[in-house]
């Protein structure tokens, strides 16, 4: 290749939460980016994240090797985001988080990728005992390095941001629910801004970190459950009581919703992993396998909940003397 053309990215599930922000981030560094999905023609806002033509939505399916070998062919850099919360029909854990990392990690490696990143989850080795969930991602982590054994494993804690799972749930919860279940409210938890994630990871595609190693993500503030449902009544203006759910019976109500044919509020799987503690080891900090290592200080939530939470309080932006902002810009 012609060393004055532009770096080729390819970005599997660059789509999605995390991709919003990772994708304006590879463009700006002057990347061109190959954004890889099931459904490219749902995929089109991705497009105006850089210059015309710099980033394309091409079809993948981490279940067909095929279109993922199509997909990296002649890409520089390979990222994997792609992540399910539940199962559902051929949309398994083992088909997604190890078997289809399996087959990005060969298929980057036969390419001659010069880098892969691979985007996991904290608290997997702990919790992988109990959770499904947590078993896969730690699996897909070992299939990763045992084909491509100089990649980059990015474990992150829950995120926040302005499209998250976490906080617009439980802030819908706070705005329809007359009291707040509170499950697993002593576990700690170590929420972490998107937009860091996705510094990281571009930083790691960058080579500004050291490859074959396993990174843990956490924001600045470690707080329990039951904190963080607190600090969602603060940011919603709500003042609903906070309930005890137990475990067990919660888990057992998860698992009758899972029946339906629908996306499951939560599930099983999910209420067993509220139990695990989702913190950045000490391990990890002593080898300085976190934000440390590339060079980004964690953005608090104080910062960033207050420009997208207004949406759930009795009377939305009219609460607000002023319109929140990050970075000075107006949210919506």
């Amino acid at each position: 290749m012609d060393r004055n053309t532009p770096k080729l990215a390819t970005v599997f599930g660059g789509s999605g939460f995390v991709g919003t922000h990772l994708i304006p981030l590879l463009a700006r560094q002057g990347y061109r980016v190959r954004v890889a999905v099931r459904r490219p023609d749902l995929a089109g806002t991705v497009r105006v994240a850089g210059g015309v033509g710099q980033v394309v939505p091409v079809q993948a399916n981490l279940r067909n090797e095929d279109s993922i070998r199509r997909a990296v062919v002649g890409a520089d850099v390979v990222i994997n985001l792609v992540g399910i919360g539940y199962e559902r029909g051929k949309q398994t854990f083992g088909a997604v988080h190890v078997d289809g990392a399996a087959a990005v990690a060969r298929a980057a490696r036969d390419a001659g990728v010069a880098r892969l990143v691979h985007l996991s989850a904290l608290g997997v080795e702990q919790a992988a005992d109990v959770s499904k969930y947590a078993a896969s991602k730690l699996a897909g982590e070992k299939a990763v390095l045992e084909a491509f054994p100089q990649a980059t494993i990015i474990r992150s804690s829950i995120m926040f941001g302005q499209d998250d799972g976490f906080f617009n749930l439980m802030g819908s919860l706070s705005r329809l629910l007359p009291v707040m279940p509170v499950i697993a409210g002593d576990t700690r938890f170590q929420p972490v801004f998107v937009g860091d994630v996705a510094e990281a990871i571009a930083k790691a595609a960058a080579g500004e970190a050291k490859s074959g190693r396993v990174y843990e993500l956490g924001g600045p503030d470690v707080e329990s459950h039951r904190a963080l449902l607190e600090r969602v009544q603060r940011e919603t203006r709500r003042n609903r009581p906070l309930l005890a759910f137990p475990t067990g019976i919660a888990r057992f109500g998860a698992g009758i919703l899972g029946l339906l044919p629908f996306k499951p509020l939560v599930t099983g799987d999910q209420i067993t992993l509220l139990g695990i503690d989702n913190v950045v080891s000490e391990a990890a900090q002593k080898d300085k396998r976190s934000f440390a290592a590339f060079g980004i200080t964690p953005t608090s939530m104080d910062k960033i909940l207050p420009t997208y939470m207004w949406r759930f309080g009795p009377n939305g932006q009219f609460d607000r003397k002023e319109r929140p902002t990050v970075d000075g810009l107006p949210t919506s």
